[in-house]
């Protein structure tokens, strides 16, 4: 069982954010679920857990210092397709995929996103 129910990001451009997680997160088999008319959206496989909205206070997004929000992903394949697909929506590399050392197996890779928003897609299951 997970301890989320879903996890929300920020955004300052509505529609740019759809493009950048529509072809991000299809690559590890999430999809957009519904569409919040111009506040946001929402993204899962069979439920919603992703949501990115625009601010409910009306201040301009901003990214969280230190926050990271990390995605399970199928395969290490899954992994470097995420990796490709945010640096080719715009998204900037924070890590690029490969073994991480501090866990059994552990394969990642780090992007921002459009807004600045961490990503990380994880993987432990062996080569």
């Amino acid at each position: 069982m997970s301890i989320f129910t879903h996890v929300t990001v920020g955004t300052n451009d509505l529609q740019k954010a759809r493009n950048f997680y529509d072809s991000v997160l299809s690559k590890l088999g999430h999809k957009r679920i519904a569409d919040l008319g111009e506040n946001g959206s929402i993204w899962g496989e069979n439920a919603p857990s992703f949501f990115v909205l625009k601010p409910a206070n009306g201040a301009p997004a901003c990214m969280g210092n230190g926050v990271t929000v990390s995605f399970e992903a199928p395969d290490r394949a899954a992994i470097d397709a995420f990796h490709a697909a945010a640096l080719a929506s715009g998204g900037t590399d924070e890590g690029a995929p490969g073994p991480r050392g501090w866990a059994p197996n552990a394969y990642a890779a780090y992007a921002r996103d459009l807004d600045g928003n961490k990503l990380a897609a994880y993987c432990f299951k062996p080569a």
